[in-house]
């Protein structure tokens, strides 16, 4: 691990959310990592933020309107096959799963989010993603 900062997107149209996903992954999810964090509220700021920022993990909200974060996943899947950072979505029902595998995201937590499994599932991804591995999650 280098002593990088990793950036980490947080989008959900609820602040509160967003708020959550923050304290749950922290500024250092493990002790050999740091990150700072950039947040978006729309699909249009999320994909500008893709754009403009090496961006190293997206957290999204899978339950954020209009655009989920599913629907946002697969987007920005598709429109960059080989550029697009590593997903982790949020999802209230675990049989949602499904619908993150067809959205190709990497990983999914659950809501309530836990600090301990959300740090866990962070640290993990952005490893993975640093070291060129695959990241994915259980």
């Amino acid at each position: 691990m280098t002593d990088r900062t990793y950036t980490v997107l947080l989008y959900s149209d609820d602040p509160k959310v967003r708020d959550r996903m923050r304290l749950a992954v922290g500024t250092r999810p493990a002790a050999d990592l740091e990150v700072e964090f950039v947040e978006a509220d729309d699909y249009d700021a999320c994909v500008r933020l893709v754009d403009d920022y090496e961006i190293d993990l997206m957290l999204l909200d899978g339950e954020a309107t209009p655009a989920g974060g599913l629907g946002l996943a697969r987007q920005i899947k598709d429109d960059r096959p080989n550029a697009a950072p590593p997903v982790c979505v949020v999802l209230a029902r675990a049989a949602d799963r499904w619908l993150a595998a067809y959205a190709q995201v990497e990983g999914t937590l659950m809501y309530p989010l836990d600090p301990i499994e959300t740090g866990r599932t962070v640290a993990a991804m952005l490893r993975s993603y640093a070291s060129g591995g695959p990241v994915t999650t259980a």
